[in-house]
């Protein structure tokens, strides 16, 4: 079965999680933006091994100390699309603007794609292309634990934004209600910053997309 932790990181608190499968204690970190101490140290106190990283998008908050996880513990980089390959290259730049830390540069080890799944220990996750937020990000799902990782595509009562380079409003509500209201009211997601919900209350309750 899929366990997560969620980590709130950087200055932005960006929901960074560890997920692992509880029978091999193997795990992977999403969006690891920043606080790489407090990442290691998680990681060690759960007794996992962390084998992956994984990439809903390449903002700089989500995508920040991917980079220098990668090159410290010799960790693949899954992910994102790759729509999001300007992101990435620009890292350095998004650093210098948002006041991060500096920002190692990275090529991923294998992009995803719309369909595609990944895996840690014996739990499998699906992967879904959800442009809108940026044209690259993707989300994973867990239907075992009916949990998605949705990175910057929903929040509680609130969408991503669209006013970046590359962002589209009309093209995430689309990613949102026909890639994500799919997979069910009772699946629970965790938004890339504040608290997690369901997609059912973001249906009935959330104003950007309230009866879609």
């Amino acid at each position: 079965m899929l366990h997560y932790h969620t980590i709130p990181v950087t200055a932005f608190q960006q929901n960074c999680s560890l997920v692992w499968c509880d029978e091999t204690l193997k795990a992977a970190v999403i969006d690891p933006g920043g606080d790489l101490d407090r990442i290691r140290a998680e990681v060690a106190r759960r007794g996992l091994t962390l084998e992956q990283i994984w990439l809903t998008h390449a903002h700089i908050d989500h995508a920040g100390g991917t980079g220098t996880l990668a090159r410290e513990l010799g960790l693949p980089i899954i992910g994102p699309h790759e729509g999001d390959r300007y992101w990435i290259d620009g890292l350095p730049q998004q650093s210098l603007m948002f006041g991060f830390p500096p920002a190692e540069m990275f090529t991923p080890t294998r992009w995803l794609h719309d369909g595609d799944t990944v895996q840690i220990g014996h739990s499998t996750l699906d992967v879904r292309h959800c442009p809108g937020h940026t044209p690259g990000h993707v989300v994973f799902h867990s239907r075992e634990a009916q949990r998605c990782f949705v990175g910057d595509v929903l929040f509680a009562g609130s969408i991503g934004r669209t006013d970046f380079p590359g962002g589209d409003h009309d093209t995430l509500i689309a990613s949102i209600t026909g890639r994500l209201w799919p997979m069910g009211d009772d699946t629970v997601f965790i938004p890339g910053h504040g608290p997690e919900s369901s997609f059912g209350r973001e249906r009935r309750s959330n104003p950007h997309v309230r009866g879609t």
